[in-house]
C-alpha cells in the first residue's frame, strides 16, 4: 500500500548495497510473476505501468567514491516512496524527490480512478437519478387554493388549506363576501363551493378573477339548487368561455335564488349568449345580467332578443363592449318592443351607429316598459342619429338618465338634443361629454336650463366650447335651473372662463360638485376661484382643479380664501397633477388645519 505523499525525504547515501540489491531482485521477481504493484523502484533500471516508466537513481556515493547503504534499506525504502537524492548539492536533492514522487502520485490517481469507475459503475446514474424533481406535476404557486396538489410541501399545503378554511368561514360569517383577485382556481371553487350549499347568510359572493374555467363551474352542481340564500354571484374575468356558460345556465335553471349574476369578461360569444337565452326562458327570478366585455355578436343578439320576448324578471341588461353592431340593435329592439320588465339597457361600444340607433329608438318608442337608465355612449352615433334620440326624448315618461358620451353629434345634434330636453320633464342626469360640441352648441344646452328644473347633472367634458361655451352657461346658472353636478373637464375654457365659472359661484346657490380638470387655469385662474371662496357659499363641496398648470402663487390664493371664509362648505379639493413646490402645499395644508379649528369641518385636499 503506498505511503502518504507527505513522507520525508530520506537520502538513500545511508542504504547498504546489500539492502538495495535484495530490493531489486524482489521486485524484478514480482515483474516476473506479472503482479502489478502500486510502487516500484529498481537501480540502474525502469519498472513500466501500463506506458508509463518510473526510473530511481541508480545509486549515491560518497565523496570517498564508495558506496554506502543501510542495513534498515528495506524499511525506509517503504516509507521514503523510492525516492533519492544526489549529493551533487541541495537543489539536485529536491529534484531528483520531486519528479519521481509526482510521476507516482499521478499514475495512481488514473489507476484509482480506472479501478473505481469498473468495479463501481451505478454509484453515478443512481445520483443523478437522485437529482431529478421528485414529480413532474408539480405546479408552483402562492395563491390559495392552488396548492393543494400532491407532492407538495407540508407547509405550503397547509397554509393553502388555511387561506381557504378562512374563506368558508367567511361565506358563513357575512352576508358580502368578496373573493375576488385571490387566483384559487377550480380545486379552491370545489372546496369552498361546498360553503355554499346549506348556507343561509352569505347573499352576495364575488368569485371574480381566479382562474375559474369551464371545469370549475362544476362545482356549483347541486348546490346552487339547495342554496336559496344566494342572491349575487360574481364570477367576472374567468375565462369560462360558452362551455362555461352552458354549464352554469344549466344548473341556474332550478335555481330560484340568484336575482344578479355577472359574467363580464369571461370569454363567452354567441354559443354562450344562447345558453343564457334559454336559461332566461325557464328561470323567473334573475333580475340583473351583465355580459360585458364579451364576444356576444349579431346572433347572441338575437337569441338574447328572443328571450327579452319570453321572460318579464330581467330589469338590467347590460352589454357593454360587445360586437352587436347595427344588425344586433335591431334584433335586440324586438326584443325590447315586447317587453315589460326592462328598465336598464347599457350598450356602451357596440358600434350601433345611427342606422342603429333608429331602430333601437323605434322599439324602445313601441316598448310597453319603463325604461329608466339609457346607456348608448361610445357607438358612432352622429348628428343624424341625434335626431333619432332625441324624436325618442320626446315621446319617453320614465328615462332618468341618458347617455350619449362620446358621440359626434356635433353642434346640430346637441341642438336637436336640447330641442327635446324642453319638452321632457324626467331625465335628471344627462350627459353628452365627447361630442365635438362648440360653444354654438353650449348655448341650445344652456337655454333649455332657463326652465328645466329637472336636470340635476350636466356632463359637457371633453368638448371645446372655449370661454364663450363657459360664459354661455355661466350667465344661466347665475339665477336659473337646478345644476348639483357640473362637469367641464378637458373643455378649453382657460382663464377668462374661469372668471365666468368664479362669477357664478358668487350667486349660484345649486351647484354641489364642479369639475374643472386640464382647462389651462394657470395662476390666474386659481385666483378667480379663489375670490368666489371667499364669499358665503353654502352649496359647492367639491372641487377639482387637477391638471390646470397651477402653482404655488394659486395654492397662495387659494389658501388664503379658505382661511378667510370660516363658513366655507368645502370639503374636498383636489389640485393633483398641478406644478405645486412644498411651500404651496404647506399654505395649503396650513388652510385645512385652520379650517378644522375655527368650524371642526374636515378638508380634504388632495395634491
Amino acid at each position: 500500500m503506498a505511503a502518504s505523499p507527505s513522507t520525508s525525504a530520506i537520502s538513500l547515501s545511508s542504504h547498504p548495497p546489500s539492502a538495495l540489491l535484495t530490493r531489486n531482485h524482489h521486485l524484478r521477481g514480482h515483474r516476473a510473476l506479472g503482479v502489478l504493484l502500486p510502487a516500484a523502484v529498481g537501480c540502474g533500471s525502469g519498472l513500466r505501468l501500463n506506458g508509463f516508466v518510473i526510473r530511481a537513481a541508480a545509486s549515491v556515493s560518497d565523496a570517498g567514491g564508495s558506496i554506502r547503504r543501510s542495513a534498515s534499506s528495506r524499511r525506509v525504502y517503504r516509507q521514503s516512496q523510492g525516492q533519492s537524492t544526489f549529493s551533487a548539492g541541495p537543489s539536485k536533492e529536491i529534484i531528483s524527490f520531486v519528479a519521481p514522487a509526482g510521476l507516482f502520485v499521478a499514475v495512481s490517481f488514473v489507476l484509482w480512478k480506472l479501478v473505481g469507475r469498473i468495479f463501481s459503475p451505478q454509484t453515478e446514474r443512481a445520483s443523478t437519478t437522485e437529482n431529478k424533481p421528485s414529480s413532474p406535476e408539480m405546479k408552483w404557486s402562492i395563491a390559495a387554493g392552488t396548492n393543494l396538489l400532491k407532492n407538495f410541501s407540508g407547509k405550503i399545503e397547509r397554509d393553502s388549506k388555511l387561506k381557504l378554511n378562512e374563506f368558508t368561514r367567511e361565506l358563513r360569517s357575512f352576508r358580502n363576501v368578496d373573493m375576488s383577485g385571490r387566483n384559487f382556481g377550480n380545486e379552491g371553487l370545489f372546496f369552498l363551493a361546498e360553503s355554499l350549499a346549506y348556507n343561509q347568510v352569505a347573499e352576495e359572493v364575488d368569485f371574480s378573477a381566479n382562474g375559474i374555467t369551464a371545469e370549475g363551474l362544476k362545482a356549483f352542481d347541486g348546490i346552487l339548487q339547495s342554496n336559496m340564500a344566494l342572491k349575487s354571484l360574481n364570477l367576472s374575468g374567468n375565462a369560462i368561455g360558452d362551455e362555461g356558460a352552458k354549464c352554469l345556465c344549466d344548473i341556474l335553471v332550478n335555481n330560484s335564488g340568484v336575482q344578479k349574476l355577472q359574467l363580464n369578461s369571461t370569454g363567452l360569444g354567441d354559443e354562450g349568449a344562447k345558453a343564457i337565452a334559454e336559461m332566461l326562458k325557464k328561470n323567473s327570478n334573475l333580475r340583473v345580467l351583465e355580459l360585458n366585455n364579451n364576444l356576444i355578436d349579431y346572433s347572441g343578439f338575437t337569441s338574447l332578443a328572443g328571450a327579452l320576448l319570453e321572460t318579464n324578471t330581467v330589469r338590467n341588461l347590460h352589454l357593454n363592449g360587445n360586437y352587436g353592431g347595427p344588425l344586433g340593435a335591431a334584433a335586440l329592439a324586438k326584443g325590447i318592443e315586447g317587453n315589460k320588465s326592462l328598465r336598464e339597457l347599457h350598450l356602451h361600444g357596440n358600434s350601433i351607429g345611427n342606422e342603429g340607433v333608429r331602430v333601437l329608438m323605434s322599439g324602445l318608442s313601441a316598448s310597453r316598459g319603463k325604461l329608466t337608465l339609457l346607456d348608448i355612449s361610445n357607438n358612432e352615433i352622429g348628428s343624424r342619429g341625434a335626431f333619432h334620440v332625441a324624436e325618442y326624448i320626446k315621446k319617453n315618461k320614465s328615462l332618468l338618465w341618458l347617455n350619449l358620451y362620446m358621440n359626434d353629434i356635433g353642434d346640430e345634434g346637441a341642438e336637436k338634443i336640447a330641442d327635446a330636453l324642453k319638452q321632457n320633464r324626467t331625465i335628471t342626469t344627462i350627459d353628452l361629454g365627447g361630442n365635438n360640441i362648440h360653444a354654438k352648441g353650449v348655448r341650445f344646452i344652456a337655454d333649455v336650463l332657463k326652465d328645466n328644473y329637472i336636470i340635476t347633472t350636466l356632463e359637457l367634458a371633453y368638448n371645446p366650447i372655449g370661454p364663450d361655451g363657459a360664459k354661455a352657461l355661466s350667465e344661466v346658472l347665475k339665477f336659473h335651473g337646478n345644476i348639483k353636478t357640473l362637469k367641464l373637464g378637458w373643455c378649453q375654457i382657460g382663464r377668462k372662463g374661469a372668471e365666468y365659472i368664479a362669477d357664478t359661484l358668487k350667486y349660484n346657490t345649486t351647484i354641489s360638485t364642479l369639475d374643472l380638470r386640464a382647462n389651462g387655469l394657470m395662476d390666474d385662474g386659481a385666483a378667480c376661484l379663489a375670490q368666489s371662496l371667499k364669499v358665503v357659499n353654502e352649496a359647492l363641496t367639491s372641487l377639482d382643479l387637477g391638471f390646470n398648470e397651477i402653482r404655488d402663487s394659486g395654492a397662495f390664493s387659494i389658501a388664503q380664501a379658505l382661511k378667510a371664509n370660516e363658513d366655507v362648505a368645502v370639503t374636498s379639493l383636489n389640485l393633483a397633477s398641478n406644478f405645486l413646490t412644498k411651500l404651496g402645499q404647506s399654505a395649503l395644508t396650513d388652510a385645512r388645519d385652520h379650517v378644522f379649528e375655527m368650524s371642526g369641518k374636515e378638508l380634504a385636499i388632495f395634491f
